[in-house]
């Protein structure tokens, strides 16, 4: 199974008032990490959507589990998978270490989305390509 990890330090507009990571920072830092996933396993988003003629791989689910908080200056490591594939959806997994502990599991659902063919101003799921789904499975 192919994994990414990235190390990330937390910045000053990361966090509130407490000075620890205000969560939809989190959130937008797992969007990342999804996206330097597929980079790494050779897929750019960008490419990904020009080649399938899709619209976008929008989120359509998330949630995560936070056991240990992350304040400015604090470096994270955030290892991120795809765990499964559907038809025409995934899901992602991103573990975030603090150190060697697990501080956070978060969990996102994403689908490939096109044009409807017969009425392009609707939108419509799509296929996975057949060729990132084993980059991924086989790592």
């Amino acid at each position: 199974m192919f994994v990414n990890r990235r190390n990330v330090q937390i910045q000053w507009g990361d966090c509130d008032p407490a000075n620890i990571v205000y969560y939809p920072r989190y959130f937008e830092m797992f969007d990342d990490s999804t996206s330097i996933l597929f980079e790494a396993a050779g897929f750019s988003k960008q490419d990904i959507i020009k080649k399938y003629g899709l619209v976008g791989i929008p989120m359509v689910d998330t949630r995560a589990k936070f056991h240990i908080a992350s304040t400015h200056g604090d470096w994270i490591a955030i290892e991120s998978r795809v765990e499964s594939f559907k038809r025409s959806s995934f899901e992602v997994t991103h573990k975030v270490f603090k150190g060697e502990a697990l501080a956070i599991e978060a969990f996102e659902t994403r689908v490939l989305v096109g044009r409807h063919p017969d009425d392009p101003s609707q939108l419509k799921s799509a296929a996975v390509p057949e060729e990132i789904v084993a980059k991924f499975m086989r790592g």
